[in-house]
């Protein structure tokens, strides 16, 4: 009896064993990919968040948006924006299975500049979409942005504007305020804009060619602006912002396409809440 119970401690221990070195492979792999995310090289570009104010600011809307799509496509944007930040979930399907689920974020608004001139760019959902294919990504939900609140290590009160709204000027002066309101602080951070998102309500609008923003949580985790189609896809104001979230979202530790997650009718709660379908998985642009 005693040769079995050491057989059986032994068994135990390997198994342990196992686990832990199955546990630590799937981590690093996790680790891989929050630091070699497949973005462009830094840039050479001098361009200061500063400067590409200054060179944008009397463009047409169509001139704007090309130049805001190369210069970030090129790589000029802090390299903080370099590091996707792991966001942890769990669901529970409709047969009462557990499933945990993990994705990377980018840790802030899609900018340009440099480390510490940098300026958060309104954009088209159109320019957002180009970029967020060009670095394998997509844009963000209304599930994920109230993921990225939870999580995030900076949590700001948003701080509204009423006049301009549109105007690159503003758009230069709200990026000012939120730098001036962060102090500097670093970590994922949310309350600072509305996510342009990709959402069903876009397919469900008879008018054609909307832009689905959501988010800008305050500080009680209650978000100012519910989905809303209502503006045309050419519109952009200051407090628009784009994160983009890595396409591939880790199920139970495998490796699936965001696509195929929204397909899949129990997986898609783990970064939908629509409690539908959610079948606008891009916003077209031009190739």
């Amino acid at each position: 009896m005693q040769g079995y119970s050491i057989v059986f401690r032994n068994m135990d221990r390997a198994i342990l064993i196992i686990l832990f070195l199955f546990w630590l492979f799937s981590s690093c792999n996790l680790l891989s990919k929050v630091e070699s995310h497949s973005l462009p090289a830094p840039s050479d570009s001098s361009l200061t968040g500063s400067d590409f104010y200054q060179k944008i600011k009397f463009l047409d809307a169509e001139t704007r948006e090309l130049f805001i799509e190369n210069e970030i496509v090129k790589g000029n944007f802090p390299d903080f924006m370099r590091k996707f930040v792991p966001i942890n979930t769990t669901i529970t399907t409709s047969n009462g299975k557990t499933i945990s689920a993990c994705y990377f974020v980018m840790p802030d608004y899609l900018m340009i500049g440099t480390n510490n001139d940098f300026f958060r760019i309104p954009m088209q959902p159109k320019t957002a979409q180009k970029i967020a294919d060009s670095f394998g990504c997509f844009l963000s939900t209304s599930k994920i942005c109230d993921d990225i609140y939870k999580a995030a290590i900076v949590k700001l009160e948003p701080l509204p504007l009423t006049q301009n709204r549109d105007s690159i000027s503003t758009f230069y002066l709200h990026n000012q305020m939120i730098e001036r309101q962060r102090k500097g602080r670093k970590g994922l951070i949310a309350g600072i804009k509305k996510d342009v998102i990709l959402s069903s309500t876009i397919s469900n609008d008879k008018r054609p060619n909307r832009v689905a923003i959501y988010g800008w949580h305050k500080l009680d985790g209650k978000p100012i602006q519910p989905v809303y189609t209502g503006h045309v896809d050419w519109y952009v104001d200051y407090s628009h912002g784009v994160r983009l979230i890595d396409r591939t979202i880790y199920v139970e530790g495998k490796p699936m396409d965001y696509i195929d997650v929204l397909k899949d009718p129990d997986l898609r709660y783990i970064i939908s809440n629509e409690g539908n379908d959610l079948d606008f998985y891009v916003y077209p642009y031009e190739k």
